[in-house]
């Protein structure tokens, strides 16, 4: 950061209204606010002292721009538009797209029942919900049409289809079905659509008792099942709260450099579900709320109204908000405010004691290695190789530092070696190591195998060529495949509670190194399995290739063609070789290889 350069363009700032956008060495922006005098805002961030997330944060700013606005109503708008323009990455940005399904019931002659997922301008439907996810929506969709014989066919066909046959349906499509009946079974649907159900269900036990008494057993289990249905409906509506208005209640609670929001949608009295956000916070409190509110609002209709602590300043975007917005101090809304508050907090909280956890447990795992090794440890180094049948052997190497994944220390080795899991450890640890000597670069405190004595012998073999002299330990697998235990340079194993942090860690430093080996093991038989035939191919190159495909638009299309056909396009020498090679290729082979369009880029060393 360039402190005059910074230091001149504070001093510019005016004492107006607008956003700001920070940016970091590459001239990308990493953060957007606003305020409502820029001046005053933007220097806070370069005078006074923070806390460590904004530090970092500031630690990465080397210019900033700025956008004078009227009012802090339009910085406001222009915020949103700039946070979901450029996704800065330390801006709260609302992630969530989710919209909630609805019941659509039309009011056509012949009426029909659908899942749809927005309330659209429709006068002749009613819409019902929303539901909680798309699989409640049609499960009650589907238990409705068990009920009542609505029409499901989109079109009217020129036939009966399989539901009149099943009973679930009237069949118009044939028959004369006056509109009143479906009027009728309309109406009988919005019903158990709002809740009312007993005089249906009392309907259907009086038939279910007549069928009974006639020994019609069949026909009273299907009444049975319709009550049942009836009920599970019912019970899925089953009111929440006094209040049919509905309602967002938004909450939120900061501490120790996060920031956690909460928000309860209640729908027609029900709480139909609560949503959760949990980021580090780098700007101020309620002007980061007020961003989330705004973008969620961007996503997502806005209930009839909106409830909000008394601490935010609603003034701001109250004007964008068709909705009433409240900030209740007491009674019923005031309780579905404290309980969004208490989730809020409660969620904050449950992330510092796990993390305080994972701390703890990790500072038992790493003084336990400790004293195994006989040497402090702070960086390790482990090994695994993949191969099928002996081919594609590579493998995967994955970093922990203090406990933790350092990702960009990951490396891939594609290796020379066939079917042989000595000399394969052998070649992947002397690259490794040659290299770190090569580059005078800091070699790990400890090297994990993922094996036993014999890879733990191949890699002493390979150090001692280097002359070098690192801590070396086996990751044992039991027959099951399961991490068992860790041995020692001597091919001694170490005595490791299986309920201990240490073995914990060591297992999961093992299924670490074994997902990356596999997956750069799976990227290769890809690539391998994708490479077209052609270019193994005298006299086909790239561009004859890109012909040839384009030409007879597939592999399978060019297969076919005869020698005639394909050296229209191409000599004719090389339209025999390639027609013969092909050939000679789909006999010893079933399967016909794809295109190769899949390029694969790894950090082989």
């Amino acid at each position: 950061m360039n402190r005059e350069y910074i230091n001149a363009k504070l001093a510019s700032l005016p004492m107006e209204p607008g956003c700001y956008l920070m940016k970091d060495s590459n001239d990308k922006i990493i953060y957007v606010g606003k305020a409502k005098k820029l001046r005053n805002r933007v220097n806070q961030y370069f005078m006074g002292a923070h806390d460590y997330k904004t530090q970092k944060m500031v630690r990465n700013i080397c210019d900033f721009d700025f956008i004078v606005t009227n009012t802090e109503k339009e910085a406001l708008l222009l915020e949103i538009n700039l946070i979901k323009k450029h996704r800065p990455r330390f801006n709260i940005i609302f992630m969530d797209d989710k919209s909630y399904p609805f019941l659509k019931l039309t009011n056509e002659n012949y009426p029909r029942l659908t899942v749809v997922r927005e309330k659209q301008k429709d006068r002749k439907s009613n819409y019902f919900g929303p539901y909680p996810d798309a699989y409640a929506a049609r499960k009650t969709m589907s238990l409705l049409n068990k009920v009542f014989p609505l029409r499901k066919c989109a079109k009217i066909p020129k036939k009966a289809c399989l539901y009149y046959h099943l009973g679930q349906c009237l069949a118009p499509c044939v028959h004369e079905v006056s509109p009143d009946v479906y009027q009728d079974i309309r109406e009988a649907t919005m019903k158990v659509l709002r809740g009312d159900t007993r005089d249906i269900i009392q309907v259907q036990k009086l038939q279910m008792e007549e069928a009974v008494e006639k020994l019609e057993f069949e026909k009273a289990q299907q009444f049975l099942e319709v009550i049942h249905a009836l009920e599970h409906i019912t019970d899925k509506q089953q009111v929440e709260f006094n209040d049919k208005v509905d309602q967002d209640i938004f909450a939120y609670y900061d501490d120790k450099g996060y920031l956690s929001i909460q928000i309860l949608l209640v729908r027609n009295g029900k709480l139909l579900e609560r949503k959760a956000s949990l980021d580090p916070l780098y700007g101020d409190t309620i002007e980061v709320v007020q961003s989330y509110i705004m973008q969620y609002y961007q996503a997502h209709e806005m209930a009839k109204e909106i409830i909000l602590p008394l601490s935010m300043e609603v003034q701001a975007f109250s004007d964008e908000m068709m909705s009433r917005i409240t900030q209740p101090v007491r009674g019923k809304k005031r309780k579905l405010l404290n309980i969004a508050e208490n989730n809020a907090r409660k969620h904050l909280e449950e992330k510092f004691l796990l993390q305080e956890k994972i701390e703890t447990e990790q500072e038992e795992a790493n003084e336990a290695l400790n004293m195994l090794i006989g040497q402090a440890v702070h960086k390790i180094e482990v090994f695994d190789n993949s191969h099928i049948s002996g081919n594609l052997t590579v493998s995967g190497m994955v970093v922990f530092m203090d406990g933790k994944p350092s990702k960009s220390d990951y490396r891939m080795f594609r290796l020379h070696q066939e079917n042989n899991d000595y000399e394969s450890m052998k070649e992947v640890i002397y690259r490794r190591y040659f290299r770190l000597l090569k580059e005078q670069k800091e070699m790990p405190d400890l090297i994990l195998v993922d094996g036993g004595l014999i890879q733990i012998n191949a890699a002493k073999e390979a150090l001692n060529s280097l002359r070098l002299s690192l801590p070396i330990c086996g990751l044992v697998k039991d027959q099951k495949h399961n991490t068992s235990g860790l041995m020692n340079s001597e091919g001694e194993l170490l005595d490791i509670s299986r309920n201990s942090a240490l073995f914990f860690y060591l297992t999961r430093m093992q299924d670490e190194v074994h997902r990356y080996a596999l997956s750069y093991h799976v990227k290769l038989r890809s690539k391998s399995q994708t490479k077209s035939i052609l270019d193994e191919i005298d006299g086909v190159g790239e561009k004859r290739k890109k012909l040839l495909l384009s030409k007879f638009g597939s592999f399978k299309k060019l297969k076919e063609a005869s020698v005639e056909e394909i050296s229209e396009f191409v000599p004719r020498e090389i339209a025999i070789n390639i027609y013969n090679s092909i050939h000679l290729f789909s006999e010893n082979n079933d399967i016909i290889p794809k295109g190769d369009n899949d390029e694969i880029k790894t950090s082989s060393i």
